[in-house]
């Protein structure tokens, strides 16, 4: 595989309702997961410099299916469905956790799993269960604190170190790396790049 993965190729894929209707599980993925007004699709159509790429609405939790899009034959970036905020039924939000829980534990190819919380509201009751079940699979995580353009420079730095102090604090800081990320301003793209390369890249 290439040491330099163009994301701005990025093709929808499929979309999935279920681990059984997933692509097949060979190569490598990376999956972004988080609550569903962290601006996941807004991420990844950042990343891939493509605004229609992956859905994204003022209404949280319209991504209700596992979102396959191909980087290249055996690369994927995977939109998962929001948890935690959507007006839905509880059948569906039943649905929804058991399909999200079937994909984490089951899938082989998934590398590592970007997880995005509003930089003003991080570490909330969901995001403490995807941490600690990703601790427990020893996968690793890359938090994204998003939305960093809502908050100056000063502040924004005192909510990373916070975090960082919180997740140490559990005992959880290891296999865990984090950034402020911004996707109106593009701030931390770089970053965020240089973390998909090191686990989409298959090691030598």
């Amino acid at each position: 595989m290439s040491d330099s993965i163009a994301f701005t190729k990025a093709q929808f894929l499929i979309s999935a309702p279920s681990i059984n209707q997933c692509p097949e599980d060979t190569g490598r993925e990376v999956a972004f997961a988080g609550r569903s007004n962290a601006g996941k699709s807004s991420a990844i159509n950042t990343l891939t410099d493509n605004a229609k790429l992956a859905r994204t609405s003022k209404t949280p939790g319209r991504t209700q299916l596992l979102n396959f899009f191909s980087l290249s034959e055996d690369c994927r970036l995977v939109d998962l469905p929001g948890y935690g905020f959507a007006k839905v039924s509880k059948a569906t939000k039943q649905a929804w956790d058991r399909n999200l829980a079937g994909y984490l534990q089951e899938r082989q190819s998934l590398q590592g799993l970007v997880m995005l919380m509003d930089i003003r509201h991080p570490l909330q009751q969901y995001d403490w269960q995807m941490i600690r079940w990703a601790s427990e699979s020893e996968m690793p995580v890359h938090l994204l604190l998003t939305k960093a353009d809502k908050l100056k420079r000063g502040p924004a730095k005192n909510t990373l170190l916070q975090v960082q102090r919180e997740l140490e604090n559990e005992g959880l800081s290891e296999n865990i790396s984090i950034q402020t990320f911004s996707s109106l301003k593009k701030e931390g793209l770089k970053e965020l790049k240089k973390q998909l390369l090191k686990w989409l890249n298959s090691p030598e």
